[in-house]
């Protein structure tokens, strides 16, 4: 469902991809569609404001700093990207006995790797696609990994 229309995952990639297996395709996804030469990596981009003429043409007006140089460009449309899950929400006022727990727990986004996570039992709530890739890399060295429902171990 991730992939680009246009642009089929390889047929030897897995169903529930690793991180790395999906930034390698978006990497050759990139190359192939020859996109690099339209990214400019390093860059802050310190004011967006419409045209004089947006009311016709519907331009921004952009300016950007790179290395201590300003640059204006005109641009068709623009795209601001928030990054809402930059923050994460860990609801612990949903799960009443949490200050007790003898364990550890955290969000996704903490999640670095399965170091510490060896012979483990954990419970994963949540299977969205961070959830499923986490599961998925955990099942190979936890004791046991559970979905919310206490399903069994994921495979």
């Amino acid at each position: 469902m991730m992939c680009f229309p246009d642009f089929p995952y390889p047929d030897d990639y897995p169903n529930y991809m690793h991180q790395s297996k999906l930034q390698e395709y978006i990497k050759t996804f990139t190359l192939k569609k020859n996109l690099l030469r339209y990214v400019q990596f390093e860059t802050l981009v310190s004011s967006i404001k419409k045209c004089l003429s947006f009311l016709v043409t519907g331009q921004w007006e952009i300016v950007s700093e790179k290395d201590g140089k300003q640059e204006s460009a005109i641009f068709d449309a623009v795209m601001i990207c928030s990054r809402h899950h930059v923050y994460p929400n860990l609801p612990t006022d949903s799960f009443p006995g949490l200050d007790q727990f003898q364990g550890h727990y955290l969000h996704s986004r903490d999640y670095k790797g399965p170091g510490g996570f060896q012979g483990k039992r954990v419970l994963v709530i949540g299977l969205g696609n961070s959830g499923c890739d986490i599961a998925v890399e955990l099942s190979r060295l936890a004791a046991q990994v559970y979905d919310l429902k206490g399903l069994g171990k994921q495979t």
